[in-house]
């Protein structure tokens, strides 16, 4: 039992590990793209996310202009396609569905007094 729990807890850490590496570079590229969006101009950017700019710079500095270029336009293409729509699936714990608004926007039996008949 005790290497069963040996083995998860390395696999565990082994897949964390791969987690923050990706999340890691995930957080270089997304630095390095903003910095290029915002034409490198650290100060501001550094202003904008509350992270001091030397920090910025630095997790920026390994990724390539390339690699940034070919996300930039990644998020283009992306936010130029037409977004799906989804439709909602009925509630299936039988919970009845509120009746449609009328017309009305004043509950029954408060005047409305923005009305001219109202009274």
């Amino acid at each position: 039992m005790a290497a069963t729990n040996a083995l998860t807890a390395r696999e565990a850490a082994a897949k964390a590990a791969h987690a923050k590496d990706e999340a890691d570079t995930a957080a270089r590229e997304a630095a390095a793209v903003v910095l290029r969006l915002f034409d490198n101009d650290a100060e501001l950017v550094a202003e904008l996310l509350g992270v001091p700019a030397e920090e910025l710079e630095r997790e920026a500095k390994p990724v390539t202009a390339a690699r940034a270029k070919e996300i930039i336009e990644e998020l283009r293409v992306r936010s130029e396609r037409p977004h799906a729509v989804r439709r909602r699936r009925p509630r299936t714990d039988g919970a009845e569905t509120p009746p449609p608004p009328t017309g009305d926007s004043a509950p029954m039996g408060v005047a409305d007094v923005s009305r001219p008949d109202a009274g």
